[in-house]
């Protein structure tokens, strides 16, 4: 079948979650006859060394083959192909709970000393502790079954292998024309938010090499809020995930992301809510890609500028102006000399943010959305939310530790 654009989709579980779990998604469902769409499953699979074939077909978007497709994938080719009124394919390649270093390619890894010896190194050794882990469970197992016992231990369990699923799931399908990606993933990689940093934009590098399409346009989705509301702002890895990931969008060409603060559940680490996380991609991708004149980000942090006892903000993509949703703004916080964060009150003047406390006679830095789960309202008047940021370069809680002076 012709396809006129065709986008890959991948990551992890918010990137595998099916239509028919998503929220509403009814409606979606039965309205789905899309004959200008097509569906394309790759099946999950684990390779040691790269594989130059993949077992699926392409399918006609409608009510019979959308239920299981992933819910974010389906919505950004439905809003996508309306706007472009061209045939879109997209294919859908992705794994719930796997980390960004899966889907690299092992020399890609192995040419950076710092991953071979973090990331390949770490799970040569991992590997051999699950052996001897697995011969000693094999013989409690079979110790316990001469007795007539039960044997109830669970077996051990291998962690992911770097490259595996880059070698069956994304290997399979170069050179195939794509226009671009969209990556809905960083949930497996925020404790490691300090090597996110490098890691994801040399995977998308390692893409973009690999294809030898030039730079094909990236859009990525912001971690969504999670975890427990701490009622004093602190350190987050989440925050320091998403800082890495809105990175790649500074260092990287044609790299696009799509911030959702307001579309988390505190308690579930997959949002129900996917139509939102679809539809913004699909306006990055027609800005991005297609060079279409449209606002398609919130606002950015542009500079800070101290004035007495505030802090006064500017941002970039501020649209037609800034807007407090829902009432007076939260989740700023801002730090004296001493670092210690306190909730700021902020207002938006001139498009313009001016964030203060009683608590701190001279701001030093300003956050906003610092957390695991942000509860933020910033947004611009054209309908997307402001991009959690922090103005200072304080030590990360990821960073590699510096080891101790010997006495």
């Amino acid at each position: 079948i012709a396809l006129g654009e065709v986008w890959i989709a991948s990551g992890q579980s918010n990137m595998e979650w099916p239509l028919r779990q998503a929220f509403e998604s009814e409606q979606a469902i039965a309205n789905s006859a899309h004959p200008m769409i097509r569906l394309y499953t790759v099946p999950h699979l684990k390779a040691d060394q790269p594989k130059d074939n993949v077992s699926a077909a392409w399918q006609v978007c409608g009510p019979d083959s959308v239920p299981g497709f992933s819910a974010v994938a389906y919505y950004f080719a439905r809003d996508l192909q309306q706007a472009l009124k061209v045939p879109i394919g997209i294919i859908h390649t992705s794994w719930g709970g796997s980390p960004a270093e899966v889907w690299m390619s092992e020399p890609v890894l192995a040419a950076n000393p710092a991953y071979r010896q973090d990331i390949l190194e770490t799970y040569r050794a991992q590997y051999v502790k699950y052996l001897e882990a697995t011969i000693q469970w094999q013989k409690e197992k079979m110790d316990l079954e001469k007795k007539g016992e039960a044997f109830t231990k669970r077996a051990p369990g291998l962690s992911w292998k770097p490259s595996e699923l880059y070698n069956g799931m994304i290997a399979p399908l170069i050179p195939f024309a794509i226009r671009g990606a969209i990556w809905y993933q960083g949930e497996s990689n925020a404790g490691r938010a300090w090597q996110y940093r490098t890691l994801f934009a040399d995977m998308i590098r390692n893409w973009r090499k690999d294809w030898g399409l030039g730079d094909f346009t990236f859009l990525q989705v912001q971690l969504a809020p999670f975890t427990d509301l701490l009622p004093q702002p602190g350190e987050s890895n989440w925050a320091e995930l998403r800082e890495a990931q809105w990175l790649a969008t500074q260092t990287l060409p044609k790299v696009g992301m799509a911030v959702i603060t307001d579309v988390g559940e505190e308690k579930d680490i997959h949002p129900r809510k996917k139509e939102p996380v679809g539809a913004r991609l699909a306006l990055a991708a027609r800005h991005i890609a297609y060079g279409e004149k449209l606002v398609a980000s919130g606002p950015e942090f542009k500079k800070m500028k101290v004035k007495h006892n505030t802090a006064l903000l500017s941002f970039d993509h501020v649209g037609s102006g800034l807007e407090a949703r829902g009432g007076a703004l939260k989740g700023f916080a801002v730090c004296g000399q001493d670092r210690k964060f306190v909730w700021a009150q902020a207002e938006i003047q001139d498009n313009q943010v001016v964030v203060s406390s009683p608590e701190v006679e001279k701001p030093v830095a300003v956050r906003y959305g610092w957390a695991n789960f942000p509860v933020v309202n910033l947004w611009n008047k054209d309908g997307f939310p402001a991009t959690p940021f922090r103005t200072d370069d304080f030590p990360m809680l990821t960073a590699p530790k510096k080891p101790q002076a010997k006495k």
